[in-house]
């Protein structure tokens, strides 16, 4: 059983900054691809970034590309998402994944409660 538990999410100004940090629970985190999702209201969740287990691949939305940075730190259990030039856009519950069989277009089986992001324009 894996659980994840997101934060960093709140209201920012366009072209501002957040850092997204999801927390996971179990001794094995290091073997898992790890990923954040985003559903705005009235869409469907749709992919934002992904970080191999390693953290040496990464993998982006390419609406998110060059403005958002995925990465982790298996010694503290801890992904992290770095989200700067935000854009009204990106207001959406952000979702921290877990994917126990380790590749990135693995499914994602374990998933956290959300954070909730605003962009005001």
């Amino acid at each position: 059983q894996v659980q994840l538990v997101e934060s960093g999410g709140g209201l920012v100004q366009a072209g501002g900054s957040l850092r997204l940090s999801c927390a996971a629970s179990g001794r094995t985190f290091s073997s898992y691809a790890m990923a954040w999702f985003r559903q705005a209201p009235g869409k469907e969740r749709e992919f934002v970034a992904a970080v191999s287990w390693s953290g040496g691949r990464t993998y982006y939305a390419d609406s998110v590309k060059g403005r958002f940075t995925i990465s982790r730190e298996n010694a503290k259990n801890t992904v992290y998402l770095q989200m700067n030039s935000l854009k009204s856009e990106d207001t959406a519950v952000y979702y921290c994944a877990a994917s126990t069989a380790g590749g990135l277009a693995s499914p994602y089986d374990y998933w956290g409660q959300g954070t909730q992001v605003t962009v005001s324009s």
